[in-house]
């Protein structure tokens, strides 16, 4: 499973006015822009390590692991204190690194099985994208249920490494989808309401950066939607 960059906020000097209307519309299109750049890098270096013939060993897959944890994690904490520019060249390494251990999937599963989950993932995404710009129901007061359903879900994964148990994997995939799928229209609403407050700093490198962290969080919530897709209907290679 990936991670959830669950927190960002921009703090960069410049004129406070509010977002509205077309400058609403430009930040999300900003968003949504980097989110397609970061899952098109994952896509080309998955497609092009498996085309190649290479197959990453356990060892360099643990250290893209870890590598994954230190961008999300020194992203998160240092977004005030770098460049919009060092911010952008670390989501395209975190989403470099990302295709680097996607590329596994292509000696597990067939083509189809993960052309079909992503097409799948691409239309609930969608969807979801729908509901959180559109709905009137104030989804950040299940802010809560969904951190302690990331959380046990966690733990159920983390147990299930230990007892590999097949049915456990299927209910935890289940309840992925479904986590990730609310936390899909969750995500788009508190980011395009953080985009609306009229407290934000709307100069051009704050924007850029909160585009950049907001695309991180979406980026992180269509990944981890697609992997559980993946596991529960994902067939393998003949």
């Amino acid at each position: 499973m990936n991670f959830r960059n669950d927190s960002f906020v921009i703090d960069a000097p410049g004129k406070v006015k509010p977002l509205e209307g077309l400058q609403l519309n430009a930040v999300m299109r900003n968003v949504y822009g980097w989110m397609t750049m970061g899952l098109l890098v994952t896509t080309a270096v998955a497609l092009g390590i498996s085309n190649m013939g290479i197959i990453p060993s356990q060892g360099l897959l643990w250290i893209a692991i870890i590598l994954q944890f230190g961008i999300v994690l020194g992203l998160s904490f240092a977004i005030n204190r770098i460049s919009a520019t060092a911010a952008g060249m670390l989501f395209f390494l975190y989403s470099a690194v990302t295709g680097f251990t996607f590329s596994i999937i292509f000696l597990v599963f067939s083509l189809g099985s993960i052309a079909a989950a992503f097409f799948s993932t691409a239309g609930v995404f969608a969807a979801m994208t729908i509901v959180g710009m559109t709905t009137k129901t104030d989804l950040t007061k299940y802010s809560s249920y969904f951190m302690m359903g990331l959380i046990g879900l966690i733990i159920a994964s983390v147990v299930n490494i230990f007892l590999s148990s097949s049915g456990l994997d299927f209910i935890i995939s289940i309840f992925g989808v479904l986590l990730f799928t609310g936390l899909t229209a969750y995500d788009t609403q508190r980011i395009a309401n953080m985009a609306a407050n009229p407290k934000m700093k709307v100069d051009a490198e704050s924007t850029l950066k909160f585009s950049i962290m907001a695309a991180l969080t979406l980026y992180l919530d269509f990944i981890n939607l697609f992997l559980f897709l993946l596991r529960l209907f994902g067939s393998g290679r003949d």
